[in-house]
């Protein structure tokens, strides 16, 4: 089913966000004569979430923006436990001061992408600990429990990959899934929540609670998956060879964020700007139509719209002025990472080290040996090149797209 009645799904549609539904009809129907409050859980196993997670942050901003209620559920409790799906391997466990800190520098980054408060459409955040963290255990397992045979849990992704990659799989992990259907059975009960949206590692998840709330309180709940976003040669969304692109930006600089979007393959814009923008459609199309050098105008609108949206207009503004000033005029732009050196030399090896151009210093050697390290735009070929500091800037380059500053503290 294609031709969509409400605006939620036909908005979710034309911009690419849809895999499965459970009960398309149902739900469509639904979404075009009430508000629907929907909800996505996010685990807080870091200070910040990464690009990875951004195309559920954008589903719950579609989701107001079409009229209805996004809830985001913070899994202060589920993260005790630790989702295994797509997990080769258990995660590290976390204490709960951490679990908490993470959830309050997550929580910030919402602020950017959703309106939050009281009204009908406004969204809100609920930490699952609230009803988690009370179980009493062995009524859970006696009320819940009965609901899920192991036969069938043995089916889901989830299971499958870790047994079959012979990797441990805890029986804390194993919970995991009942547990998450157990949030949504909650957040129908305690928020009228009626659709839970999510990745499509997620399915199996969601079914699980939709099935459990149908079978205790005979309540018809929905869910929707996004595809697996990958990029045109095939690799994961947010996946770089420095590490994960974050979005809080004491973890990311806005700089480095929007050089993300920048550097997006041409295959890859118009996906994006659909994902990731608010961009009318009808000037996406044009913007992907274009054609050799001219794309490079339309990565430019997409890291603006991205780093805009994440981080403010004022940081976007600032790093694509700091990107022209350093790729096109050949100058070092002002929002350039910055490594103090207290010493008045540092050899190339440690400076590409530590502005975190490369892992280690094996790894710096073959970018000097390749001919990719460059001090003020000259190609340095010795590895065991000293530099030398004085009260100037000066600027160190990885390749044609990293770029930074060394500077004398």
């Amino acid at each position: 089913m294609t031709n969509y009645q409400s605006d939620l799904l036909r908005l979710l549609n034309e911009r690419g966000y849809i895999h499965q539904l459970t009960d398309a009809e149902g739900l469509d129907k639904l979404a075009a004569t009430a508000i629907v409050p929907g909800y996505i859980g996010f685990d807080a196993t870091a200070p910040s979430l990464h690009v990875g997670s951004l195309v559920q942050i954008m589903m719950l901003r579609r989701m107001q923006q079409s009229g209805h209620k996004p809830i985001v559920v913070m899994g202060g409790g589920t993260t005790k436990v630790g989702d295994p799906s797509g997990k080769d391997e258990s995660r590290k466990m976390l204490s709960a001061q951490d679990i908490a800190d993470n959830i309050a520098s997550i929580k910030r980054i919402f602020d950017n992408f959703l309106n939050f408060g009281d009204g009908p459409t406004d969204a809100i955040i609920i930490d699952n600990a609230e009803w988690l963290d009370a179980l009493q255990y062995v009524d859970f397992l006696r009320d819940i429990g009965p609901h899920f045979t192991i036969n069938r849990m043995m089916t889901f992704d989830s299971v499958k990959l870790r047994l079959d990659r012979e990797q441990p799989l805890t029986f804390l992990e194993f919970n995991y899934m009942i547990l998450q259907a157990y949030d949504f059975l909650e957040l129908s009960r305690r928020a009228a929540c009626r659709l839970q949206l999510g990745g499509s590692d997620q399915w199996g998840n969601i079914v699980n609670g939709i099935e459990l709330s149908r079978r205790m309180d005979g309540q018809q709940l929905y869910g929707l998956t996004t595809p697996l976003i990958t990029t045109a040669d095939g690799g994961k969304m947010g996946k770089t060879a420095s590490g994960a692109v974050w979005l809080n930006a004491d973890q990311l600089s806005p700089y480095d964020y929007w050089q993300f979007w920048r550097n997006t393959q041409d295959a890859d814009v118009g996906k994006f700007l659909k994902l990731f923008t608010d961009i009318d459609l009808d000037e996406i199309a044009r913007l992907e139509s274009l054609q050799g050098a001219d794309i490079n105008e339309a990565k430019k609108i997409l890291a603006d719209a991205a780093t805009a949206m994440a981080h403010g207009q004022n940081a976007a503004t600032d790093a694509a002025n700091t990107a022209e000033q350093t790729f096109e005029h050949g100058n070092a732009g002002g929002d350039l990472p910055v490594f103090e050196v207290n010493e008045q030399e540092i050899s190339i090896l440690n400076a590409l080290v530590n502005i975190g151009f490369c892992a280690s210093k094996g790894e710096a050697k073959r970018m000097v040996a390749g001919g990719g390290a460059r001090i003020d735009d000259e190609q340095i070929k010795d590895a065991g090149r000293m530099i030398t500091l004085s009260d100037c800037d000066i600027k160190i380059s990885a390749g044609k797209k990293k770029h930074g500053l060394l500077r004398r503290a």
